[in-house]
């Protein structure tokens, strides 16, 4: 086979039916656990038949869930897990009360890999060249990911105008879906989902505008609703899920538009840096005096 699991699998979240992204978002959030699984612990935790789970497995080019199995030994197999000598020692001697970070470490380092691997996909430099060129730039976040869309509209702010967080007590999202100009729209959003990000995704797609959804690898209904989905994952082995390494996707994209707009941007970097001097300083020696 050519393909690898992990393209399969997103093929399906892309074109599948309904039963067939939820088991494509299962199975591409828990790769790792997937050789202790069974077709039939899938279909419980998914909340489908094993009959349909045995399907979808057919569906993607495997004979049965236990086919799809023995192929992703080899596709982990090649994966760069990034396992260096101290990480190596650090599982060794882990005592049993604190092994469970020693696995949270694993997974986030197979996560930073992920995003990276995020920015090669082929839809990365479409979205670039979008938030390097459209007139204006609106970034929504809901409940605790609205953090996450706060700083990389913060960050991009310093790269280029038009940048702005959407205002979530307006209660209808007029700046985005009737300024008439031309927008994009990128949203931050992990399970579980709110229903006024996929809302919102939906009208700006009906009006047009483009949107890029940055979630995690269980959401299964936003490639409908987004252009562009990049799924960063957010299981670490602790109490909640993380959105951490979403926030490593922002600086990623951020410094591909920076390199998109190329020089221009240094001008602007030093006039905002001598503006903050001039009205509120930095520790040390400032940009600019002070103004009094």
């Amino acid at each position: 086979m050519s393909l690898p699991i992990k393209t399969r699998l997103s093929n399906a979240l892309k074109e599948g039916t309904k039963a067939d992204k939820a088991i494509a978002s299962y199975m591409s959030g828990a790769l790792a656990d997937l050789p202790f699984e069974t077709a039939a612990s899938i279909a419980k935790k998914v909340g489908v038949s094993e009959a349909t789970v045995g399907r979808f497995c057919r569906s993607i080019g495997y004979t049965s869930f236990k086919n799809l199995k023995d192929h992703l030994k080899s596709d982990i197999a090649d994966y760069p897990w990034l396992m260096s000598d101290r990480l190596k020692e650090l599982q060794k001697s882990a005592a049993a009360g604190d092994a469970h970070l020693t696995r949270g470490m694993e997974l986030e380092i197979a996560a930073v890999v992920s995003v990276y691997e995020c920015a090669r996909m082929p839809e990365w430099p479409r979205v670039v060249k979008r938030l390097a060129s459209a007139n204006n730039i609106h970034v929504a976040g809901f409940q605790t990911e609205r953090g996450i869309a706060q700083y990389f509209a913060n960050q991009m702010q310093y790269v280029r105008d038009g940048v702005s967080l959407v205002d979530l007590a307006g209660g209808n999202f007029a700046e985005v879906l009737a300024s008439g100009k031309d927008s994009c729209l990128l949203i931050f959003e992990a399970r579980r989902y709110s229903r006024l990000a996929k809302v919102l995704a939906q009208e700006a797609q009906a009006t047009g505008i483009p949107v890029t959804l940055v979630t995690d690898p269980f959401c299964d209904w936003g490639h409908d609703v987004a252009d562009e989905v990049f799924a960063v994952p957010t299981q670490f082995n602790q109490f909640w899920d993380s959105t951490a390494q979403m926030a490593s996707l922002c600086n990623l994209l951020i410094n591909s538009v920076f390199m998109e707009l190329g020089s221009d941007v240094e001008d602007r970097l030093s006039r905002f840096a001598e503006l903050y001097g001039r009205f509120t300083g930095h520790v040390g020696d400032p940009v600019a005096q002070v103004a009094k």
